[in-house]
């Protein structure tokens, strides 16, 4: 029974975290406090599914009132103070995302890797990376480096394979006479084909560099077209297992274009693996990989860095998704002082318990941040509703006090989705009339010594 409780709130943390990245301890709090003021309410009689039915319509009008309150993230400021709250505290974590979303832009990529060193630094690469090298080492024009690179190349892409050298020979002529290098992105290049371009290389007839398509499938072909838009290059560089693409500016606006369109099919796909590599693929058509590389000097502490830091930039990016509220629970406080207005367009008697249960849960984070501050709980809460919407409790400074302009703040989508996903969970404790669980065995019986027997 007891694992099945807290299975439930793990469930809450869980969906937090996948749909948001952080606020996990925040949707625990709230959910703990729903289902505890929620179980006092049907003791006492109240109907489970109409208290479950005021809970929702409470959360979905404060969900809107956060929308239309939330603040869209202006500068790398912003974007600091929201990891560095998220990263526990930690300024120079917070500053190392803000410079890492500086480079790469809000649509790139941040990758969080341990480090052979001690410190922790962040890495940038630029351009579009492919993750298949050159086909043949003879392609090679750096030997030093063990990479080729081309200025100015023409280049082919093909999802067939190219196995006759026939297949090739106009594309071949026209790249000689304009004296231009060749960059071909096959499914593969095989036999006559691959052994033709690398004696030709070799002789100095022409200078060509070849690599397999990437990906697989039905989605190998939207990436090609993703390369297509990217290879108007200025400068191409490959190594023995990536390529690296810069584009040009006159292909700036087709990127643009590109990434327009594959953000409409990220926001309509409800598959976390269709999120994941469209999010890939605009991440590399808008020219920026940064790397965190994580350092420490042992492990435990390199394991409670990386957490940190990733929670820092999950929240980072939610904040730069839907805007920033005020943090240490002030918003969620700001959200209760509005309850009584929805409560008004509610007539059944047991909806409007609901609506005062979110009303008074929505108070937990902040009191028991008061209250771990060593400050009384109640005391904060009733100033906090006396202010403005971004004024709160600080209790860094112990100071009531601007929350946006002292960076004590939280991303709109982690305050939405750790009170949507504990009223959902919440809602489900409530309504539920039985749990099937298994039923433990007894445990064997030890027999006991015989008077004047020693025990083994």
């Amino acid at each position: 029974m007891e694992n099945a409780g807290a299975a439930l709130i793990r469930e809450v943390a869980s969906k937090t975290n996948d749909s948001a990245g952080d606020g996990t301890t925040t949707a625990c709090v709230l959910a703990r406090e729903i289902i505890k003021l929620g179980i006092l309410s049907v003791t006492s009689g109240a109907n489970p599914v109409s208290l479950k039915k005021g809970i929702d319509k409470t959360v979905q009008g404060l969900i809107e009132e956060l929308e239309r309150k939330a603040r869209p993230v202006k500068g790398s400021g912003d974007i600091k103070a929201v990891a560095s709250i998220s990263a526990g505290n930690d300024e120079l974590i917070g500053a190392m995302i803000a410079d890492a979303i500086d480079k790469v832009g809000p649509d790139g990529v941040l990758s969080i890797e341990s480090s052979s060193s001690f410190e922790t630094t962040v890495d940038v690469e630029e351009g579009m990376e492919i993750d298949r090298g050159y086909i043949s080492p003879q392609f090679v024009t750096n030997l030093e480096k063990s990479i080729v690179e081309f200025e100015n190349a023409r280049v082919l892409i093909t999802d067939q394979k190219i196995t006759s050298i026939k297949e090739i020979i106009p594309l071949l002529e026209q790249t000689t006479q304009l004296r231009c290098p060749l960059f071909i992105v096959a499914e593969d290049i095989t036999g006559e084909a691959l052994a033709t371009l690398v004696v030709n290389k070799l002789r100095g007839i022409i200078n060509v560099a070849a690599i397999k398509a990437p990906s697989f499938g039905e989605r190998r072909k939207a990436v090609l077209q993703d390369i297509a838009i990217v290879t108007g290059a200025e400068y191409l560089a490959k190594d023995q297992t990536t390529t690296t693409l810069i584009a040009d500016a006159a292909s700036k606006d087709e990127i643009q274009a590109r990434v327009a369109q594959l953000k409409k099919e990220l926001s309509e796909t409800d598959s976390i693996y269709d999120s994941e590599k469209l999010a890939e693929r605009i991440a590399k058509l808008s020219g920026g990989v940064a790397v965190i590389k994580v350092g420490a000097t042992t492990e435990t502490e390199l394991e409670d860095r990386q957490l940190r830091i990733e929670d820092a930039k999950n929240a980072t990016f939610a904040a730069i998704e839907e805007g920033i509220v005020p943090g240490g629970g002030a918003a969620y406080v700001h959200l209760s002082t509005y309850v009584p207005a929805i409560k008004e367009t509610i007539e059944d008697h047991d909806e409007r318990l609901g609506a005062d249960i979110i009303q008074k849960a929505l108070q937990a984070p902040a009191s028991l941040i008061a209250n771990n501050a060593g400050v009384e709980g109640e005391v904060v809460i009733e100033k906090i509703k006396e202010s403005e919407w971004e004024m709160g409790y600080n209790a860094m400074t112990d100071k009531y006090e601007n929350l946006i302009e002292s960076g004590v703040i939280d991303p709109a989508k982690v305050t939405r989705c750790a009170l949507q996903n504990a009223a959902s969970v919440s809602g489900m404790v409530l309504t539920t009339q039985a749990i099937v669980v298994e039923k433990p065995k007894p445990k064997p019986k030890v027999a006991e010594p015989a008077e004047g027997q020693l025990s083994v």
